[in-house]
């Protein structure tokens, strides 16, 4: 009877270490699995110039129309997740803010002060890293598409209408990776989209118009 109930304990004992070990394994092969997938995402914080092409055309009263954004300066973040050197995926959010003009024979012709705009970019593309390294810089390209939201503020929007815009880009640089989590980016990029009218047909000329976007920053990988 002694001997039954010692052995009854033994193998509980044996089943609840089995059960703790199995535990402990699932939990590492879980926490390396994830801890693999992070290794290939990075988060980027840039700070972008804006240098938008003017662009002509003739608005349905046959008024010809020249649209001229300001330039200026902006923030972008991206997210990306590189599988390999010619595999990569990004997520981009930009943002900034700057004034929309519009001139007739070298006078502004409506809107008088332009239409103040918060600008918005949302895109996802193509993003590779070749293996050659230039000067221990790290470089990169891609592309992509998505969207852009222009939102006339309160202040300084003629009180005119939100208007979304699609866009696709394009982008180079080059990164350097300081310590194991952290890094330094520049880049150049260049959009494409058409230019806003804000949904008023004295302002519409269907021109396509792109902004060119030098920038600098950071990435932390996880």
């Amino acid at each position: 009877m002694l001997n039954s109930s010692r052995q009854s304990c033994v193998w509980t004992f044996l089943l609840c270490l089995l059960g703790v070990f199995a535990g402990s394994t699932a939990q590492a092969q879980t926490e390396s699995a994830l801890d693999r997938t992070l290794s290939h995402v990075d988060l980027g914080v840039s700070g972008v110039g804006e240098f938008t092409r003017d662009v002509s055309g003739t608005n349905y009263l046959g008024v010809p129309l020249t649209q001229s954004a300001a330039n200026t300066f902006g923030a972008l973040v991206t997210v990306r997740y590189t599988k390999s050197p010619w595999v990569g995926v990004e997520f981009n959010y930009g943002y900034s803010r700057y004034t929309q003009h519009y001139f007739s024979n070298g006078s502004e012709a409506y809107l008088f002060g332009g239409v103040q705009t918060n600008n918005s970019e949302y895109t996802l593309g193509y993003v590779a890293h070749p293996r050659h390294q230039f000067f221990g810089m790290q470089p990169f390209f891609g592309g992509g598409v998505g969207l852009l939201a222009f939102k006339p503020t309160s202040g300084g929007g003629q009180a005119l209408q939100r208007q979304p815009a699609g866009v696709y880009y394009y982008n180079v640089g080059v990164e350097k990776q300081i310590t194991q989590h952290f890094g330094v980016r520049g880049l150049f990029r260049q959009q494409f989209y058409l230019a806003p009218d804000f949904y008023q047909n004295y302002l519409t000329i269907q021109k396509y118009t792109s902004t060119i976007q030098p920038g600098a920053g950071f990435y932390l990988r996880f």
